[in-house]
């Protein structure tokens, strides 16, 4: 069973940047695909970001550019960097990890776990 536990969300201005976290805990991440799921309340949720665990790297088109997915194996921890933020990124973000191959992570939206959740602001 994995934990995942996201930080870093908060307020912030049209243009700004903020970086999200997301610590995992209870396996390690060796053929997990991992990302970052945003919904806003009424509407469907995004996949936003992906990264393999090859460290392959996968971005919706509406942040394709201004967001960043990285991970860091040691720490357990995986990362959105956000910039050039936009009010539409305003949403809660949502950390995701299943056990899988790189192709379903990208095209299917069913994640085994997922985090509590951080909300971003962008006003």
């Amino acid at each position: 069973h994995v934990q995942l536990v996201e930080s870093g969300g908060g307020s912030v201005q049209t243009g700004g940047s903020l970086k999200l976290s997301c610590l995992a805990s209870g396996d390690d991440d060796s053929g997990y695909c991992m990302g970052w799921f945003r919904q806003v309340p009424g509407k469907q949720r995004e996949k936003v970001a992906l990264i393999g665990s090859d460290r392959a790297t996968h971005y919706s088109q509406s942040v394709k550019g201004r967001f960043t997915i990285s991970k860091d194996s040691a720490k357990n921890t995986l990362y959105l960097q956000l910039n050039s933020l936009k009010t539409e990124d305003t949403a809660m973000y949502y950390c995701v990890s299943k056990r899988g191959m790189w192709g379903a992570c990208v095209l299917e939206d069913t994640f085994d776990y997922w985090g509590q959740g951080t909300q971003v602001t962008v006003s």
